[in-house]
Parts: C-alpha cells; sequence; structure tokens
C-alpha cells in the first residue's frame, strides 16, 4: 500500500481533501511524544489502495511551533511515496513558499490548488498549465467542497511514477535561498495569476473594512457575543427542561424495572448514578449545542480571525496574542472546548498562556448559577441581572489579563513566542457540516468525557449522602467556610461538584435539606427561603458568586489539559491559580464587610 503525505498552509482546504478522498475510513491519534492530532486514513481506486497523512497546516518547514516540526519532521523523514501540496488560489504566492522547499527534499509531488471557485468568483484566472511549466511537477486545480477535481486528483495518484528523493533539507535555512524561493514565487505568480477587480471582492473589502474599524468593529463584536450568549442561554433553557423531565420519567420507569435489585442497588443506580448523570447531561448539552454550531458558523464565515486580528493589539499589552481571544470566547461555552482550541496558537508560551487562564471565564456550566443567584439576593429586574452578569464577565476578562502578564513575566518567562495571524476570505459556510462537526467534534465529545468522570462521583454522592458522612464532612469543612464567608456546605459541593459546574447547587440543596439524592427547587421563592433559613446573607452570595468565577476547573477540563500539555504540572497550576485568587477575593470581600 502506497503512502500519501498531505500537507499546505492553514485554511487552504487541506482537511476538506483528505476526508473527501478517505470517506469515513480514518482514524485521529496523537503523534509519538506529541500533543499534536494526527489524521490517518484509507481510500481506495480502481486496483490500489493508499493511505494517506493529513499533516498539521504549516507555513513552512523551518519550524517555530509543534505542529510545524511534526509537518517538517515527517516530510524530511521520506517515509512516503507521495507529497500532496494543497495551495489556495488566492494565496498562492506564500503557499508557493513551502512548495519550493519541500522540492529541495523530494521531486514526488502534486500541487493541488485548491478553492478554484473562490478565486472564479473573485474574477482570478490562474493558469494552471504555465504554473505546472514553472515548477516542474504536476499542478491540479480543485474545489474540494464541491467535490470539483478529485476524480482527477485520483487518476493522477493512480499513474504516479514515485522517484528517487535527494534530500537537500539544510539549503532550506538557508537566508539567501528565503530570499530567492521569495522572488521566485512572486515572479511566477505574477505571470500564471491574472486579477480583475468585480463586485464580490469590492463587497468583501467593504466588510474587511468594517469589521477592522478601531471604532466600529469593538461595539459589533461585542453586540454579536451578547446575541450569542442570549440565544445560548434563553434558548437551552427549553431543551434543559425537556431532557430533565425525560430523566425523571426514565429513572421511575428502571426504578420500577429493576425493582427485583436489592433495595440499596437500586437506590445507588438510579437515585446515585443515573440522577447525577440526567442533571449533567441535561444542564450541559443545550447550551453546547446551540453555542458551539454558532461559534462554528463565525469560524466559517471568516468573522472570528478578523475578532483575533482586531484584539491583538490589546492581548498584546499582557503579553499574549489576539487569538486567545477566540479560545476565551470558546470558554464560554466549555472551558475543555477552550483548552483544546489553543491549538490554533502556534507559540509554546502564549498557548500556555491560553490555556492556563482558560477557566478563568465562565463556561455555560456556571452561567445558571450565577444568574440564579443574583435573581435570589441581587435582583430581580431582567435589565440589572443582565448588567451585573456583564459585570462579573468583565471582571473575569480583566483578571485573565492580568494573570497572563504575570504568568508570561514569571513561570513562562523565557519560553519561545512566534507569532501568526491569517484573515481567511469570507465563505459561504457549509451549515449540515457546520453542525455535524460542531456536534462531534466538540459538544458530544466533550460530553463523553463529562460522562466518564461523572458516574463515580454519582456514587460517591449517594453514598456520602445515604450514609451520614456528608454531614460530617460538611461539619469538618465549615471553619474554612467561614473564613471564606460561606460555609462547609458550600466548599463541599464545590469539591464533589469536580465533574461538572451544573451538580454544584442541587449538591447545596440535597444538603440543607439532608436528602440522600441531588434536589432542585421549584421556585425562587423557595430556593430563598431554603438558603436564608440556612445563615445565607448578601456576603454569602457575593463570595458564592465569586467562588463560582474563580475555582478549579471541572473535571473534563483538567484532563483535558493534561492531554494538551502532557504534563501533570500545568494540570496542576491551572487548578491551583483561579482557586488562589478565588480565595483572596473571598477573604478580603469578608473583611470588608466585618470592618464596615
Amino acid at each position: 500500500m502506497k503512502k500519501i503525505a498531505l500537507i499546505g498552509n492553514p485554511n487552504v482546504g487541506k482537511s476538506t481533501i483528505f476526508n473527501t478522498l478517505t470517506g469515513m475510513h480514518q482514524h485521529t491519534g496523537n503523534w509519538p511524544g506529541k500533543t499534536v492530532s494526527s489524521s490517518k486514513g484509507i481510500f481506495g481506486f480502481k486496483d490500489k489502495k493508499y493511505e494517506i497523512v493529513d499533516l498539521p497546516g504549516t507555513y513552512s518547514l523551518i519550524a517555530n511551533s509543534e505542529e510545524e516540526m511534526v509537518s517538517r519532521d515527517y516530510i524530511l523523514s521520506l517515509d512516503y511515496d507521495l507529497v500532496i501540496v494543497v495551495c489556495d488560489s488566492l494565496c498562492l504566492e506564500r503557499n508557493l513558499n513551502l512548495v519550493f522547499q519541500i522540492l529541495e527534499v523530494t521531486k514526488n509531488i502534486i500541487v493541488v490548488v485548491n478553492l478554484m471557485d473562490e478565486a472564479k468568483k473573485k474574477n482570478v484566472d490562474i493558469n494552471l498549465n504555465l504554473l505546472e511549466k514553472k515548477l516542474g511537477v504536476k499542478v491540479l486545480g480543485t474545489s474540494a467542497r464541491s467535490k470539483i477535481g478529485i476524480r482527477e486528483l485520483k487518476e493522477e495518484i493512480y499513474n504516479f511514477k514515485t522517484k528517487e528523493s535527494i534530500n537537500n533539507s539544510k539549503v532550506i535555512e538557508n537566508s539567501s535561498f528565503i530570499y530567492e524561493v521569495s522572488k521566485k514565487s512572486n515572479d511566477i505568480v505574477s505571470k500564471v495569476v491574472k486579477e480583475n477587480a468585480n463586485k464580490k471582492e469590492k463587497i468583501d473589502y467593504f466588510f474587511d473594512r468594517l469589521l477592522t474599524n478601531k471604532y466600529v468593529s469593538f461595539p459589533l463584536m461585542i453586540i454579536l457575543m451578547m446575541f450569542i450568549f442570549w440565544l445560548t442561554i434563553i434558548g437551552a433553557n427549553y431543551p434543559s427542561e425537556i431532557l430533565f423531565n425525560l430523566f425523571i420519567n426514565v429513572e421511575n420507569y428502571l426504578y420500577n424495572f429493576f425493582s427485583f435489585l436489592p433495595i440499596w442497588l437500586n437506590d445507588l443506580l438510579i437515585n446515585g448514578i443515573l440522577k447525577t448523570l440526567g442533571w449533567v447531561v441535561s444542564v450541559m448539552l443545550p447550551p453546547m449545542a446551540i453555542f458551539f454550531p454558532l461559534f462554528t458558523l463565525l469560524e466559517d464565515l471568516g468573522i472570528l480571525p478578523r475578532i483575533a486580528f482586531n484584539l491583538d493589539k490589546v492581548f498584546q499589552k499582557c503579553n499574549s496574542c489576539g487569538k486567545q481571544s477566540l479560545c476565551m470566547m470558546m470558554g464560554f461555552g466549555c472551558n475543555a472546548a477552550g483548552v483544546v482550541g489553543t491549538r490554533i496558537i502556534d507559540s509554546k508560551r502564549e498557548r500556555l498562556i491560553a490555556i492556563l487562564t482558560n477557566s478563568f471565564v465562565p463556561c455555560n456550566g456556571r452561567f445558571p448559577i450565577l444568574l440564579v443567584i443574583i435573581s435570589v439576593f441581587l435582583t430581580s429586574s431582567i435589565f440589572f441581572k443582565v448588567s451585573i452578569l456583564t459585570l462579573l464577565i468583565i471582571f473575569s476578562i480583566m483578571t485573565t489579563f492580568l494573570i497572563s502578564f504575570i504568568l508570561s513575566k514569571t513561570l513562562l518567562k523565557g519560553y519561545p513566542s512566534s507569532f501568526t495571524l491569517e484573515l481567511s476570505p469570507y465563505r459561504r459556510p457549509q451549515f449540515i457540516k457546520v453542525i455535524i462537526r460542531s456536534v462531534f467534534d466538540k459538544t458530544l465529545h466533550i460530553l463523553a468525557r463529562s460522562i466518564i468522570v461523572t458516574i463515580p462521583v454519582g456514587i460517591i454522592i449517594y453514598i456520602l449522602a445515604n450514609t451520614g458522612m456528608l454531614n460530617t464532612i460538611n461539619n469538618f469543612l465549615d471553619p474554612f467556610g467561614k473564613l471564606l464567608g460561606l460555609d462547609g456546605v458550600i466548599i463541599t459541593a464545590f469539591i464533589l461538584g469536580f465533574p461538572a459546574n451544573e451538580i454544584v447547587l442541587p449538591i447545596i440543596l440535597m444538603s440543607y435539606l439532608s436528602l440522600g439524592t441531588l434536589t432542585d427547587y421549584t421556585s425562587i421563592v423557595e430556593l430563598k427561603k431554603i438558603l436564608v433559613e440556612n445563615n445565607w446573607t448578601i456576603l454569602t452570595a457575593i463570595n458564592m458568586l465569586i467562588l463560582i468565577l474563580f475555582h478549579f476547573p471541572c473535571a473534563t477540563t483538567c484532563l483535558t489539559i493534561r492531554r494538551e500539555t502532557g504534563s501533570n504540572k500545568w494540570m496542576i497550576i491551572s487548578m491551583i491559580l483561579p482557586l488562589l485568587i478565588g480565595i483572596i477575593l473571598c477573604v478580603i470581600n469578608s473583611f470588608i464587610f466585618l470592618v464596615n
């Protein structure tokens, strides 16, 4: 079976070609010793089969990031029969730099100029025959999203005769070579590409002027993100309620169905494991199912790169980069997804900053608790509730800036830093693929991880609540809770809520009401009555808001940090940082209330 390497700059449609070729015959994993994900697949054509490796996007074989190192090392290994270099029809000059570098390693190349449909829309003509003559290798044009040119690519792969490779990779890092390649690329593009301005290009130019304008872009970004948050929070209420009621019906049915089991075991399975799972799924799934498709839609439209561009100067003030803003936005949906999203940052220092600070922004699991506490103790007005929530979010963002700056000057001082930001063209998103990608790659993937860690905690919560051990732990932690202006029940709830923030409030109510299973409130009035009867005050409510904002990340996020960094050290630091800030702020606030 022949092996094919697929390489190209980021955002050239490389993965689309990979998915089109392999269909469902693919698998993902990590490169040996790396956290960079790999994709391998198999496809057949006529009487032959091929293994194709989708390499991480890279601008050059002169590696500056872990992803680029993976691509460089694989190309230099010559462990393949053919390299397919994918280029963007609208960024050909820059893409050719990579082509010329690879030509110094091997002549077994097919150049694929993708996104030819985009070029046509912008009235850009590319002479592929002349380009092929200039490069001395086969050149094909494709529009992978529409599967145009894929058949011709398969034919070329089938007929390709492998040549002997001569590795001249040492030449690549020579400054004179880099200059010559840049000059040659510019010369070739001037001859093979003919651009004619059209209406589409003028419209794109107008949107670029609007979305990158220093006066207009920021209000537009704020309005856009507020709309997405509002749609996520409001839209999630109805499916959450449906799922919650569905789980209650399932619990009742299964409780009767397993009546032949010992009562304690039946109770453990249904009121322990299933009830905890039901709570996590019904509260976590709907917001993610709304937020991530919307976020992916903005990414496909080309709006997110412009948000990163606009915020780059702001993030440079804390020695980070604009791409961190995108990871933070994703963190509002789920911190674990935000951590995974840091893969778009090619600099090790900036990526670690983004990973360690992502949990400083509240995820969708914390928004409901924040809103409930605000509603019970601070205001019932929708306007003021939204205003207070907005202030809390702004405070968390400002804290993220501060911690990012401190990290860059302390723990991460001396770490290598590099930054590349590309403004991809505006594209019409493929809605079905957007939904599938966001649901399976993010929502269900994260939910599955949460379920894995929730099951054992459901068992622990049930055992503690039904053996009296929960009260013992609450009493033991009560002095520490009082120090923070809280109580032992709240501290225990945060510890047991490690798998998911969604179960913190149900654990608190379960403890106060001395019940054996997680419980919910029927109304704000009832909730306030329960909390006030258990000595909650304005101080308790404010410090609760602080601790919701700043405490250790959930188990799913911690596992994701461990996987992305490959280090327990960074996972532990990511847990200690927000918790330490939360404790300090609670102590300071309690002292202020005591003095007054």
